[in-house]
């Protein structure tokens, strides 16, 4: 069993930044691929970001590639998004994810999911 929990969300303007973390129980943490997905009022999940187990290998949505960076520390059982230029079409409830390897990054068929947190990006 993996729990998911997400912090950092809040309020800020476009332009601005924002870093998510999602910290994680277990001992298999470093095994397993670990994405950020979001859902915006009205709208279906969607994929953000991945990171393989290593953190040597990241897949992102082309609407944030450039501007969001995903990284993890195994140490501390913990996966981070950094949101940079953020833009108001960015406000969403932001889902902290995790799969066994072989997990397909992009697809939502990952094992466990945090409650996720909320972005608001005002213009």
């Amino acid at each position: 069993q993996v729990q998911l929990v997400e912090s950092g969300g809040g309020l800020v303007q476009a332009g601005g930044s924002l870093r998510l973390s999602c910290a994680a129980s277990g001992r298999t943490f470093s095994s397993y691929v670990m994405a950020w997905f979001r859902q915006a009022p009205g709208k279906e999940r969607e994929f953000v970001a991945a990171v393989n187990w290593s953190g040597g290998r990241t897949y992102y949505a082309d609407s944030v590639k450039g501007r969001f960076t995903i990284s993890r520390d195994n140490a501390k059982n913990t996966v981070y998004l950094q949101m940079n230029s953020l833009k108001p079409e960015d406000t969403a409830v932001y889902y902290c994810a995790a799969g066994p390897p072989g997990t397909t990054w992009y697809s939502a068929k990952y094992d466990y999911w945090g409650q996720g947190t909320q972005v608001t990006v005002s213009s």
